[in-house]
């Protein structure tokens, strides 16, 4: 008879060695089960882990070959005693991703620590050859603290390019998710980077405040309230909520139906670049229906099914969840709720709590709920008339207008709350290392200055 996984420890880690911590917290797993004991960093170890980063930070970034190996062995070894395939099960079970979600995201970062050179090489502007004139771009700071998330553990990618940009990074877990940043540390520590380039420090609110304090610059994954609090400044990069949205004509056919189910749906709904509004020409109600039929298709599974497609939260946070949304809906019409035969809310049999699509539609363009993000799939059916122009486009990290009103992508463009526009039939997500994803990380951690020499006089 097999017993339980064993209880996972993490640490904080300085120098490239775990500081074992005597303040502790439990990670439980959806299911109700322990899933790991977690060391948190007070205030005087995350003291002591800035003036360690602080006082080696400077001189040449890492090789490219650091971060290409580094992605290598975050895909594929033993590292700190966990396997990629225990890591991936701790992943999805603390954060209630599907598994088979988390398996791309192993592979999306081994992709792009494969290639960080490219990615910063496509956000600078090309080196002019002028004898005697140069600019170089150098960092304007040299600590960055990183407050990471727990939706997704792609933009841990983030902080890793900003090492390879020059930076020395202090790296703030989300409370669900320490997993991913520790393992991508543990990687990095293997494939030869000086450990006191980075330290890892597990903890609440209170410690990413004080990183933030004490790095030169800093960068934020959060929600309303971090966008709200960090957004006015110049020395703090903010990834808030996407609020993605796709514009279609008054009858769209059964092809594009089934491609906004997957911009809908796919990875849990749980991505920032995941549709979360789709306006249309057309009559809202009978797109929210054909949209709600498609989606209660999909299959109510155990997260590390290799099936899954749905994520799960636990029974507790379910029942508060069930509360909040009777609260937000008010005034919309549900298109999903009549479709399943126990609610939203599904039991898959394996102690956690599926969340199902949630498909709504409303007639007014300007209804508060328009722009909120849950994590599932979450998607409010709206109306959008010519007179509106691009105004209900506003504030998306995506926008995609698959058919109908493609005349509006350049317009759209110049929106300044808009980061992407996407047509055609082609996933919101779709992209290649020169476009950029949400401003640009290399000059927000770099500045230019003027290099004058001598050959200036020849």
């Amino acid at each position: 008879m097999t017993g339980a996984p064993p209880l996972a420890v993490v640490e904080p880690v300085i120098g490239g060695a775990d500081a074992p911590s005597r303040d502790r917290a439990r990670l439980t797993a959806v299911d109700g089960t322990p899933l790991a004991e977690i060391g948190l960093a007070p205030r005087l170890l995350a003291l002591a882990a800035v003036g360690r980063v602080r006082a080696a930070a400077g001189g040449p970034p890492p090789a490219a070959e650091v971060f290409a190996r580094a992605g290598e062995l975050f895909a594929t070894a033993e590292l700190a005693g966990e396997s990629v395939e225990e890591y991936r099960r701790r992943v999805t079970m603390a954060t209630g991703t599907p598994g088979p979600a988390i398996t791309r995201a192993v592979a999306g970062i081994r992709a792009a620590l494969g290639m960080t050179d490219r990615l910063n090489r496509a956000e600078l502007p090309a080196e002019f050859a002028v004898p005697g004139y140069a600019t170089r771009w150098v960092p304007r700071g040299t600590v960055l603290a990183a407050i990471v998330p727990n939706n997704h553990p792609e933009p841990n990618v983030t902080w890793v390019r900003a090492l390879s940009l020059g930076a020395s990074v202090l790296v703030r877990p989300g409370s669900k998710d320490p997993f991913t940043p520790r393992r991508l540390l543990a990687a990095l520590l293997a494939a030869g980077l000086d450990p006191d380039r980075a330290a890892f420090l597990p903890g609440g609110h209170e410690v990413g405040e004080h990183l933030l304090q004490q790095a030169d610059l800093g960068l934020v994954y959060g929600g309303p309230d971090a966008v709200a609090r960090w957004t006015t400044r110049a020395d703090v990069l903010v990834r808030g909520p996407g609020r993605s949205k796709a514009l279609v004509g008054p009858d769209p056919d059964d092809d594009l139906l089934d491609h906004l189910t997957e911009w809908i749906a796919d990875d849990g709904g749980v991505r920032c670049n995941n549709i979360s509004v789709v306006l249309t020409s057309g009559p809202v109600r009978p797109l929210a229906d054909r949209l709600a039929a498609r989606l209660a298709a999909l299959p109510v599974l155990p997260l590390l099914d290799e099936k899954a497609t749905l994520p799960a939260t636990g029974r507790q946070a379910a029942t508060a969840l069930r509360d909040h949304l009777t609260r937000i809906t008010a005034g919309t019409t549900d298109h999903s709720t009549p479709r399943y035969d126990e609610g939203p809310l599904a039991d898959p049999g394996d102690g956690t709590t599926v969340l199902r699509p949630m498909v709504l539609s409303t007639e007014d363009p300007a209804h508060p709920l328009i722009g909120t993000e849950l994590p599932f799939p979450f998607v409010v059916v709206a109306p959008w008339r010519p007179q509106d122009g691009t105004r209900p486009l506003r504030d998306s990290l995506v926008v995609s207008i698959p058919d109908d009103h493609a005349e509006l992508a350049e317009a759209a463009l110049r929106e300044p709350t808009v980061r992407k526009v996407v047509t055609g039939r082609v996933r919101p997500w779709s992209s290649v290392p020169e476009l950029p994803h949400d401003g640009s990380l290399a000059t927000f951690l770099l500045e230019p200055k003027g290099l004058v020499t001598d050959a200036a006089d020849r």
